[in-house]
């Protein structure tokens, strides 16, 4: 049979073991009476040379008797004796081992000394492991434990004692769950297994330790673990070491936060949502409880002063706590600051200010000691309250409050809340400059836009406005309702090249000029040349240009005006997409206006065009950004457009919204999005019982007959008590007819809210009103109109001139 082989596994050998280390007997007079094999072959004597044979005699070098002989005496005096001795070979040589003797005792036989010699480099080798060992047991800062292959604790180092606050014999046949919360003791235990069964050493896992004696610490530890076998393979247990890297867990985890802070604070210009995003990032990962209180003057975009800091608004509030609302004041409260309190000191002071324990003075308790008081019942213990300060201005605190962890804040947390907060205050502070500038170029735009439509006879409109950019709220283009004499409207729709606050500006200063022009009673035509000349001359004023005053490169315009009484319409358009016309059954088409030059090119003219419109008709005017898109054509755009407003049904306000929702769904998508005006006018035509017309002949007697006419008209719609004033103005501007005008002349009668007269001639001289001297005989006449009337005015027609006046009726009278 033969003799099985056992393999040994690598790994640390004794060198005192049987099979590696020489052994050597000696009587008491130091002679050899034991000689092993392994002697032989690591001194080369057989045991024939050496057996009675005084080791001093072939063994000791004599330069080496000295050292021998100390070591004998020491051997001999403490009965044993370990450590390195010279020796010599049979060759020769000098050889050191690692020796080992004992004294022993044996029956009839005086006493004798059992010597384990192996090479000195292996016992050095050795000492040095066990040295190693020993260091790891109890000098060792990282943890070893050593678990049986059951799991139970056989050896834990002085580390691990000062985790569990044991003794070190104490802690074998314990386990893991005798020390560490059950959530934790699995996890480590499902590692320990994995490694036991499969011999997979697993390493530098990091994992939250939560300790059964200090539930609330925070610990964090890294462990690996390697199973251990004996030399055959048998398997002994496994080998934990436990490292505590709580500190570079958190310094890490704050990394990480600013990193988080970094894309998570400023994804907008908006105060309230900033510092939203602030008490995000706080909570839960550095604090339980977050506020953020700002200046008031910040909230409203204006700069805070800083000299005496007034209330504070509440921005935002974060909170894992049970009944948040009934311990933390809510979003828009204003809360004053008492003097005493940590918030007060940190503003006044400009620096943050930790209470670590709440032992100091507890001043915030008087800012609402009820809330203070369910806030201490609810545990909170640690606070700290961070200035946010951005280019020198203080804009408000933060404070955080721990109260579920029951580790309180430390020196690094504040310096990571003030990173925070250093953080957000300028994104807050920007926030702050933009709501500035936005209520600055809103307040322009809503300045230069009209605030309400005005009601008119001559038709019902709605219109919408969208800028391009829809943040700052304002652009280049307008639109007007604008009353002209004899109840007729102008209306009116621009689009200023570009768009922005410098558009916007522009369109201010051509939107009055349009006011100024309409008022002069100008056909369209000639309102858009002048239109054109202003535009020159505000381009040439612009040059040379600079970024803060970019110049305007043009403009388009489409000027209508409507009678309601003729339901006689006039357009005229630069450079302007035309407008669209609905008749009352629904047919739609874009009507024919000569384009003509946009504004600003000069030297070209403009032509009118002239329509009738059916009552109800719908004209609807827009710019160009309704039609033009990146992603469709403007002959697409116009079909839709069309198609949109084909339902003459609708109420105004519905087909803009159908407008809209046709032609700028995809509007937020598209890249080149240009401003956006739309108005839509119904038109009315008024009541033939409302309006009276005459011509007159160019006789002396046209006044006299005037007269006649409009007594009786008055008399007809229930107004004689109009009648002598009314018949004093008609007198006045017939006989100014008669005298300097042409003829035939009209007089036109119109009731509405006020008594509107007009006398038309077909001469071209405008009347002027003056104060007459007392030596004069005429000229009191306009003077005497201007008076007895509300308005007056001249208004040229292609052939010839209409002056018009209009008196306020009373309610009674206009109903």
């Amino acid at each position: 049979m033969d003799t099985p082989v056992t393999t040994f596994s690598e790994g640390p050998q004794d060198p005192f073991a049987v099979r590696r280390a020489a052994s050597v007997v000696l009587d008491d007079h130091g002679i050899v009476v034991g000689w092993s094999e392994r002697a032989e072959a690591l001194l080369g004597y057989p045991p024939e040379e050496v057996l009675g044979r005084p080791t001093a005699e072939f063994l000791v070098d004599p330069r080496d008797r000295d050292v021998v002989m100390d070591a004998v005496a020491a051997c001999v005096r403490d009965r044993g004796w370990f450590g390195v001795v010279p020796v010599r070979h049979r060759d020769g040589q000098r050889v050191e081992l690692g020796c080992r003797a004992r004294a022993i005792v044996r029956r009839d036989s005086p006493g004798e000394w059992f010597l384990v010699a192996a090479p000195a480099e292996e016992v050095i080798q050795w000492e040095t492991d066990r040295s190693v060992l020993d260091g790891l047991f109890r000098r060792s800062p990282i943890g070893l434990s050593v678990f049986a292959p059951d799991l139970s604790i056989l050896r834990v180092n002085r580390a691990i004692a000062r985790f569990s606050q044991l003794p070190v014999e104490q802690h074998r046949g314990l386990r893991t769950s005798d020390f560490l919360v059950q959530q934790d003791t699995d996890t480590v235990m499902r590692q320990l297994r994995e490694v036991l069964e499969t011999g997979q050493s697993s390493i530098f896992t990091e994992q939250p330790c939560g300790l059964r004696r200090d539930p609330g610490r925070e610990l964090v530890v890294s462990i690996s673990a390697f199973r251990m076998q004996d030399p055959s393979g048998r398997i002994l247990g496994v080998t934990q070491t436990v490292e505590d890297v709580t500190d570079r867990y958190r310094a890490r985890r704050r990394l990480a936060l600013l990193n988080e802070a970094s894309a998570l604070i400023g994804t907008s210009l908006d105060v309230t949502r900033t510092a939203g995003e602030l008490a995000d990032v706080a909570v839960p990962s550095l604090a339980d409880c977050v506020s953020v209180d700002l200046l008031e003057p910040v909230t409203r975009g204006e700069e805070p002063v800083q000299e005496m800091f007034g209330p504070l608004r509440r921005a935002a509030v974060r909170s894992i706590l049970p009944d948040t609302a009934e311990v933390m004041f809510p979003v828009g409260h204003t809360i004053h600051v008492p003097p005493e309190t940590m918030q007060a000191r940190c503003l006044a002071e400009r620096r943050p200010i930790l209470d670590a324990h709440m032992e100091g003075p507890t001043g915030w308790l008087s800012m609402d000691p009820e809330r203070a008081e369910r806030a201490l019942n609810l545990g909170i213990h640690s606070l700290m309250v961070v200035p946010l300060i951005a280019r020198g201005l203080v804009l408000g605190v933060l404070s955080l409050w721990r109260s579920q962890r029951l580790e309180p804040f430390e020196e690094d947390d504040l310096t990571l809340a003030e990173e925070f907060a250093s953080r957000a205050a300028v994104c807050i502070d920007n926030a702050r400059r933009y709501t500035q500038q936005h209520e600055t170029a809103l307040t322009l735009q809503h300045s230069l836009l009209p605030h309400e439509v005005p009601r008119h006879p001559a038709v019902e409109v709605a219109h919408r406005y969208l800028p391009a950019d829809a943040t700052t709220g304002v652009g280049g283009d307008w639109f007007d309702v604008i009353p002209l004499s004899g109840l007729r409207v102008a209306l009116v729709v621009g689009d200023v090249v570009g768009h922005g606050i410098h558009a916007a500006a522009t369109m201010g200063r051509l939107r009055t000029a349009v006011h100024t022009l309409a008022n002069l009673d100008l056909t369209p035509d000639e309102v858009l040349s002048h239109l054109d000349d202003l535009v020159d001359r505000l381009a040439a004023e612009q040059e040379p240009t600079d970024e803060r005053s970019p110049q305007v490169v043009g403009a388009t315009c489409l000027y209508a005006v409507y009678d309601p009484v003729s339901r006689h319409c006039a357009l005229a358009r630069a450079g302007h997409p035309p407008p669209a016309v609905v008749t009352p059954d629904g047919q739609v088409h874009l009507l024919d206006v000569p384009a003509g030059p946009p504004l600003g090119l000069g030297g070209l003219p403009f032509e009118a065009t002239e329509l009738q419109l059916a009552e109800g008709s719908l004209l609807a005017l827009y710019t160009d950004g309704l039609i033009q898109g990146r992603k469709r054509d403007v002959d697409e755009s116009l079909a839709d457009l069309c198609g949109a407003l084909a339902v003459p049904a609708r109420s105004l306000e519905e087909t803009c919204g159908a407008v809209e929702g046709a032609l700028l769904h995809d509007r937020s998508t598209d890249a080149v999005a240009d401003d956006v005006a739309l108005l839509v006018a119904r038109t009315r035509v008024l009541a033939a019982e409302k309006v009276a017309t005459w011509e007159l002949p160019v006789e002396a007697t046209a006044a006299a007959r005037a007269r006649t006419l409009t007594a009786s008209q008055l008399a007809e719609w229930g107004l004689e008590e109009m009648d002598f004033t009314t018949e004093l103005i008609v007198s006045e501007l017939v006989t100014n007819a008669y005298r300097y005008g042409g003829g035939p002349i009209a007089l036109r009668l119109i009731r509405d809210s006020h008594l509107i007269c007009e006398v038309s001639d077909t001469g071209s001289t405008s009347p002027h009103l003056r104060r007459a001297r007392t030596t004069d005989e005429g000229g009191r006449g306009l003077f005497l109109v201007a008076q007895l009337t509300e308005r007056w005015g001249t208004r040229h027609t292609r052939d010839g001139k209409t002056i018009w006046t209009e008196q306020l009726l009373s309610s009674t009278s206009a109903s």
